[in-house]
């Protein structure tokens, strides 16, 4: 019976987030840099590819949190219940960027020196720029700047609500998400080992264990039927993928605390398989979260403006990017452009 009860707790617990109508996720990459230059180097990567050290360092340490605000709990909630949202990528050192959707406007911010020296792609001084860019100096300076989506619409920049517009993105109905939810907790139910252990005061855990490559093929096997249904870009892995994957077992370590799930740790050390791996998990923490705002000092950013003014402004000209090398055979001429 521990199977069962462990596994109604659970459902218990997910149901209870599912009722929130404010809720933030913590994800942090639990390893440190060490083991991701060792993973890195498995993937036998070319030469001048390896990921840089400062780059693993960010990775080790960098946190992912997100909120999501809506009119309704969570569960009942479409795309035109959600008020709020806010992503922000942090560091020990400080904010990386952040994202925030509140109403009609998005802001966002972004630590772009850093952001730049990491990626190998360094980005030029604000002072620089041609007056066209206007709020893009904000941007390089890390400012908030905020843009309104509706605007960039009907301007062309985020879809056109016209005959010439794209189809609206594939998605799965209502009766489709709770039967393929169904499947899935199914999947989860066979393949799935728990067991409950007691924590200190109103804390209880709960462990699951399972093998990666079978519990992942028996859940992509669930979902490849509606794949015609999915978002663009949600490609799924392939049976090769899968076939290659290890199925060394993975456990993950839910935190109860009064029935609430508020912590979820998965060690993934054992999927490193040769690679010298000191640590390799993921923590996911989950908590009420704060209502997002909108920064009070957020400049308007107008991107069709700055995408006109800094590709049409001075410098320019034909030879500055575009020579007879970079067009091939092509022959353009000045009005052709």
């Amino acid at each position: 019976m521990e199977q069962l009860s462990a596994g109604q707790k659970l459902d218990k617990a997910f149901d209870k987030l599912g009722e929130k109508k404010t809720l933030s996720f913590e994800l942090d990459l639990d390893t440190d840099a060490a083991t991701l230059k060792a993973l890195d180097a498995k993937s036998d990567p070319e030469p001048g590819d390896e990921i840089p050290d400062e780059a693993a360092k960010l990775l080790s340490d960098a946190k992912i949190t997100l909120t999501v605000e809506s009119k309704k709990p969570l569960t009942e909630s479409g795309e035109k219940d959600i008020v709020g949202m806010a992503m922000k990528v942090s560091s020990p050192d400080g904010d990386l960027a952040e994202y925030r959707m509140i109403g009609d406007y998005v802001y966002v911010r972004a630590d772009v020196d850093t952001i730049g020296k990491l990626t190998g792609s360094p980005v030029p001084p604000a002072d620089e720029l041609p007056p066209e860019a206007g709020a893009f100096k904000d941007v390089l300076q890390g400012k908030w700047v905020k843009f309104n989506v509706k605007e960039m619409e009907k301007a062309g920049l985020g879809g056109q609500e016209d005959e010439d517009s794209p189809s609206p993105a594939p998605s799965l109905d209502a009766k489709t998400q709770k039967k393929l939810m169904k499947s899935l907790r199914e999947v989860v139910a066979r393949e799935v080992k728990l067991k409950t252990a007691d924590g200190d005061g109103d804390t209880e855990h709960i462990t699951a264990t399972a093998p990666f490559r079978t519990l992942m093929s028996k859940m992509i096997g669930e979902i490849r039927p509606l794949a015609k249904d999915l978002p663009p870009g949600m490609d799924l892995p392939t049976d090769k993928d899968l076939k290659d994957a290890p199925n060394a077992k993975v456990t993950a370590d839910f935190t109860l605390k009064n029935g609430e799930l508020s912590e979820v740790n998965v060690d993934l050390a054992k999927l490193a398989e040769t690679a010298k791996v000191k640590k390799l998990g993921l923590t996911l923490r989950m908590s009420d979260g704060t209502k997002p705002t909108a920064p009070a000092d957020a400049k308007v950013l107008d991107l069709k403006g700055v995408m006109q003014g800094l590709f049409s402004g001075p410098g320019m000209t034909d030879d500055a990017e575009f020579g007879d090398a970079e067009l091939g055979d092509a022959e353009l001429g000045d009005e052709e452009f």
